[in-house]
């Protein structure tokens, strides 16, 4: 296998051969939406019952037929050159399902989603700290700061987005919020702050475990609209006249993203790496939710100057958090690390063989 990822010359970025096998577990959907659509072969462990550990290709998102599911009987004899974990889990998991171990007998990434729970702290030291046979990759830069992976090499690949295309219509005077299992997440998701919004403007909750939030927070305001699949929830989410995004302590919400490139304008809590995603001229960041409360009844009473800004958040993303950009960064991620096996392989001593 040649150790450079080359392209066709004539082909799209994410329209070319297959040219790596990917072991790769469907943890984040639209993380993985985006990460499919390479040029290479991805096997996505499946599991009859499916959860967690085999979920497999999603009903709810249009994948390629590059995107394949195999089951650990199947992965047994898999041609698999690269392994991208993204849960310390799968580390023993692959090993028992491959017959390899990721890092030591075969190339091997980590993807890290999230920031740590416990922020810059003792907590934050990565369970997959100090293995000089993985490379390490962060979705966003706030998340490089924060963990503590010792001397593991890392590197940050930001997230890229299919382009849903430009839908935004802005019809219903309400904010759309998405968000999953706010009740159960509760302040790290910002779902406090909900009802503080809903004083301004009527709020329409997209995501898993929504149904009761209005109840939960006695704000008959907060409707929930539930889990959608992506093509329908982009529709209805464009519908809305803003975007809220109250999200406190996440890496970044992808929501967010995507409700940029729907042309939506977008009202954030500048935590985290939201202030990246959503610069001046963009829509409104900010830790002043008063402020937030302001702008979000401003841009529902006002629908011109809410289009304005949702193509000028859009025009944004495109380039900042675009798909080729994306699978671009991605090919050098695959391409590092397979050097960096064949290199670490090339240094292991060879045994003497018995003397004649």
């Amino acid at each position: 296998m040649p150790w450079r990822l080359l392209r066709h010359a004539q082909s799209s970025p994410h329209r070319c051969r297959p040219l790596v096998n990917v072991l790769v577990w469907h943890v984040h959907g639209s993380w993985t939406t985006a990460f499919v659509q390479g040029p290479h072969r991805y096997l996505l462990p499946t599991l009859p019952e499916r959860g967690p550990w085999g979920g497999g290709r999603p009903a709810a998102w249009d994948w390629p037929a590059s995107a394949v599911e195999v089951s650990p009987e199947e992965l047994a004899d898999a041609d698999v050159d690269v392994v991208v974990l993204q849960r310390p889990e799968e580390i023993e998991l692959a090993e028992r399902w491959l017959g390899r171990r990721p890092g030591r007998d075969l190339p091997a990434v980590f993807l890290e989603h999230n920031a740590p729970r416990g922020g810059p702290a003792a907590s934050s030291r990565h369970p997959v700290a100090d293995r000089d046979d993985l490379l390490f990759v962060h979705v966003t830069h706030f998340n490089d700061l924060m963990w503590d992976t010792g001397s593991t090499p890392t590197t940050v690949v930001e997230h890229g987005i299919v382009d849903p295309g430009l839908r935004y219509t802005g019809e219903l005077a309400a904010a759309a919020v998405c968000v999953n299992e706010p009740v159960r997440r509760g302040r790290v998701t910002g779902t406090d702050l909900l009802p503080r919004f809903a004083a301004a403007v009527p709020l329409d909750v997209f995501g898993m475990g929504t149904d009761g939030l209005g109840a939960h927070l006695h704000c008959a305001d907060v409707r929930t609209v539930g889990d959608l699949p992506q093509d329908r929830m982009h529709d209805e989410m464009a519908r809305r006249r803003v975007y809220l995004h109250p999200l406190r302590w996440t890496s970044l919400g992808l929501s967010l993203l995507e409700a940029m490139h729907l042309g939506m304008p977008v009202v954030a809590l500048a935590t985290t790496e939201a202030h990246e995603a959503v610069p001046p001229g963009t829509g409104l960041c900010s830790t002043d939710v008063d402020r937030l409360v302001r702008e979000l009844r401003a841009l529902v009473a006002e629908p011109e100057r809410a289009r304005a800004l949702g193509e000028a958040g859009r025009a944004y993303v495109l380039g900042r958090y675009g798909l080729d950009r994306f699978l671009t960064g991605w090919d050098a991620v695959l391409d590092r690390a397979l050097e960096k096996h064949h290199r670490r392989g090339a240094r292991q001593p060879v045994a003497a063989g018995p003397r004649e």
